[in-house]
C-alpha cells in the first residue's frame, strides 16, 4: 500500500497524472501475478508503474514486455521520468544494441523490450562460454503488455538462432521449376479412397501448413527429375541418397502453394522479408527454416542466401514459464482465461472501466462472396465520409489493404494506408486518423498501443512543427497555438458525426 501511494503521489508531481482507483485495482492484480483485463484507453501503461515500482525494490530486475520496439522505446521514455524521480534506473533492450549496451540495459532496475528480444537474449546467453558474457540476470518478474498476443497467439512460435550450413543455391533454382509441372489435387483422400474431388499430383493441407505428394505426383516428379539430371535413371525419390531431393522438392511446393507475396512476405531491396502474421510488421533479419526461405527466394528470383542450421531454439511459451512471477495486461483476455490458467497458471481479473464505455458494437455481416463484401465496405465508408465521420478500416494482410485502397481510388475518396510497407510513417498516419472525413486503411500492425485522438493528435503535429528548421520560434509558437484553437472544433465535429467508425473487413483467427 505504501509503495502504491508513493508512486501515485510521485506521478502527480512528475507527470501531472493521478492513478484512478480502477488502475490501482489493475496494479494489484499485476503484483499478485495475474492478468489484468483493461479496456482500450484505460491507461494500462500508467497502471503498470505501480506494480513495476513495488517489484523493482527487491533489486532483482523487472522486465516490461511489449509487442514492438516502438512501444518499448515510447513507454520507457515516457515513464523513465517517474522511475528516475523515485530513485530507480531504466534500461531499453533493442535488437540493434551491442553487447555492452545490452548488459547495461539488463543491469537496470526496470528493463523495457520486446518478447522477441528477451527470448533471443536468453538463447544467446546459453551459447556463451563465459558466464561474464551473459547479458540477462535471473528471470524474476515480467509484466507482458498485450499478453493475449504474446502468450496465446504466438505461444508456440519458435525463436531460432541459426548458423550457416552448406550452399545448395543451384538445387533450389532447379527445383523451383517443378511446381509449374505438377497439378494440385482437390480434396484429401480418406482411408476408404473417397474424399478426392479432382485427382492431382499433390494436395495442400492448409491447417498443418504442409504439402503432400500423391502416388501419381511421385511418379511424375521422378520422371521430371530424371530428365533434368537430378535423379539417376531407375532411382527412387524414396532412396536414402535422395532424401535431400525430397526435402528441396517439398520446400518448393510449399513456397508456391502456401506462401504468397504481400501476404506472408514482401520483396524489398532484392530480399524476401517475412510479414508477421500476428502484428502485420516486417520481421527484418528473421528467416524461415528447413529451406523454405531459400525456396521462396528462388520463386521470386532474388539472391538465394545460404541455408541455416539451428544452433538454439525456444518457444515463447517455454521462455515465459521460466519467470518466478509473471503478470500481463490486455484489453481482451477473458475469452482466453481458460488457456491462461491451464498453460501458465495465470488467473484473469476483469477490471471495470473508469467511465462507462459509449462504444456501440454492431453484429457481424456475412457475405457469400468477396466482391459483395468489399462493395458493402466501400458503401459503409462513403456513408461515413458524407457525414464527416473518420473511418478506420482493418484488414489482415498487405494485399487486402492495397485492394481496398484501389477500390477507394476508383470512388475518388482520399485515404491513407498503414501496412508493413509504410511502417516508418505509422505515428504520423495514426496522428491524423481521427480527423473529420479521414479514411485510414490498416493491417493489424496498428492495433497495438497506438491511440487515435478524435479531431487529430495535436501533440504529434506540434512535434513535427517543432522539428521544422525553416520556421522561426515565433512562427512555430503561432502555428502550434493555431492548431490547438482549431482542434476543439474538429473534435466536436467528429463527436457529433458519431465518433470514429471502425470496420473489420474479415475475421482473423
Amino acid at each position: 500500500a505504501e509503495a502504491f501511494a508513493v508512486v501515485r503521489e510521485a506521478s502527480v508531481r512528475v507527470m501531472k497524472m493521478r492513478h484512478f482507483d480502477v488502475q490501482i485495482m489493475g496494479a494489484l492484480a499485476l503484483h499478485q501475478g495475474k492478468i489484468a483485463e483493461m479496456g482500450t484507453g484505460e491507461g494500462k501503461t500508467l497502471t503498470a508503474t505501480l506494480a513495476v515500482y513495488l517489484n523493482a525494490l527487491s533489486g532483482k530486475g523487472v522486465h516490461v514486455v511489449t509487442v514492438n520496439d516502438y512501444l518499448a522505446e515510447r513507454d520507457a521514455e515516457w515513464m523513465s521520468k517517474l522511475y528516475t524521480f523515485l530513485g530507480l534506473t531504466v534500461g531499453i533492450n533493442l535488437s540493434q544494441m551491442d553487447h555492452a549496451a545490452k548488459q547495461k540495459a539488463y543491469a537496470a532496475d526496470i528493463t523495457y523490450g520486446t518478447n522477441n528480444e528477451f527470448g533471443f537474449d536468453y538463447l544467446r546467453d546459453n551459447m556463451v562460454q563465459d558466464v561474464a558474457q551473459r547479458v540477462q540476470r535471473s528471470l524474476s518478474y515480467a509484466i507482458v503488455d498485450e499478453v493475449d498476443s504474446i502468450l496465446i497467439d504466438e505461444a508456440r512460435t519458435p525463436l531460432i538462432i541459426s548458423g550457416q550450413a552448406e550452399d545448395h543455391t543451384d538445387l533450389y533454382i532447379k527445383m523451383n521449376a517443378l511446381p509449374a509441372h505438377l497439378d494440385p489435387q482437390l480434396g484429401e483422400e480418406k482411408s476408404d479412397g473417397s474424399g478426392v474431388i479432382k485427382p492431382g499430383d499433390y494436395w495442400v493441407d492448409e491447417k498443418s501448413h504442409q504439402v503432400y505428394l500423391t502416388e501419381r505426383g511421385h511418379e511424375k516428379a521422378e520422371q521430371i527429375l530424371t530428365q533434368i539430371g537430378l535423379l539417376k535413371e531407375g532411382d527412387s525419390l524414396y532412396a536414402p541418397q535422395n532424401i535431400n531431393l525430397m526435402h528441396h522438392l517439398y520446400a518448393a511446393l510449399r513456397a508456391h502453394s502456401l506462401y504468397h507475396r504481400d501476404q506472408h512476405y514482401v520483396v524489398q531491396g532484392g530480399e524476401v522479408i517475412i510479414v508477421d502474421e500476428f502484428t502485420g510488421r516486417l520481421m527484418q533479419g528473421r528467416r524461415w527454416s528447413d529451406g523454405l526461405h531459400q525456396a521462396v527466394e528462388a520463386k521470386e528470383k532474388v539472391g538465394i542466401q545460404n541455408e541455416n542450421q539451428t544452433l538454439a531454439t525456444i518457444t515463447f511459451q517455454n521462455y515465459f514459464r521460466m519467470y518466478q512471477k509473471l503478470a500481463g495486461m490486455t484489453g481482451t483476455a477473458d475469452t482466453e482465461a481458460y488457456e491462461f490458467k491451464e498453460i501458465y497458471g495465470l488467473e484473469t481479473v476483469v477490471i471495470p472501466p473508469n467511465r462507462p464505455s459509449r462504444r456501440l458494437d454492431r453484429q457481424d455481416q456475412i457475405y457469400k462472396t468477396s466482391p459483395e463484401r468489399y462493395a458493402a465496405v466501400i458503401k459503409d465508408i462513403k456513408d461515413c465520409f458524407e457525414r464527416g465521420q473518420p473511418v478506420l478500416v482493418g484488414t489482415t494482410s498487405i494485399e487486402n489493404s492495397e485492394l481496398i485502397s484501389k477500390l477507394l481510388d476508383k470512388e475518388k475518396l482520399s485515404h491513407q494506408v498503414l501496412n508493413a510497407k509504410q511502417h516508418a510513417r505509422e505515428a504520423e498516419i495514426i496522428a491524423q486518423a481521427g480527423r473529420p472525413k479521414m479514411i485510414t486503411i490498416a493491417t493489424n500492425m496498428a492495433g497495438r498501443g497506438t491511440d487515435i485522438v478524435l479531431g487529430g493528435n495535436v501533440e504529434r503535429q506540434s512535434i513535427l512543427i517543432e522539428a521544422d528548421e525553416s520556421l522561426s520560434d515565433a512562427e512555430k509558437a503561432k502555428r502550434i497555438q493555431q492548431l490547438k484553437d482549431e482542434w476543439q472544433g474538429l473534435h466536436d465535429a467528429v463527436v457529433n458525426a458519431g465518433g470514429l467508425h471502425i470496420i473489420g473487413t474479415e475475421r482473423h483467427e
